[in-house]
């Protein structure tokens, strides 16, 4: 199972990487998983994609912490 603390580095890596095209990539992933059954896959993608949006928006820093 990934713990918090790896869903918050693997949503920092990609907010760094692509800014906020990060969150049409979690999408994508969260749609195609869908699509061919892989629900728990698609959960895991769409958690992810949550901890990047938050990033994205300023609410949560690359460490996880909330932001005032």
């Amino acid at each position: 199972m990934i713990t918090d603390n790896e869903i918050n580095l693997l949503a920092a890596y990609m907010v760094d990487t692509h800014g906020r095209k990060a969150l049409a990539y979690a999408d994508t992933a969260v749609e195609e998983l869908e699509e061919i059954g892989e629900k728990l896959r698609a959960d895991a993608w769409r958690t992810l994609r949550r901890v990047v949006e938050d990033m994205v928006e300023g609410r949560v820093s690359r460490e996880g912490h909330i932001l005032h």
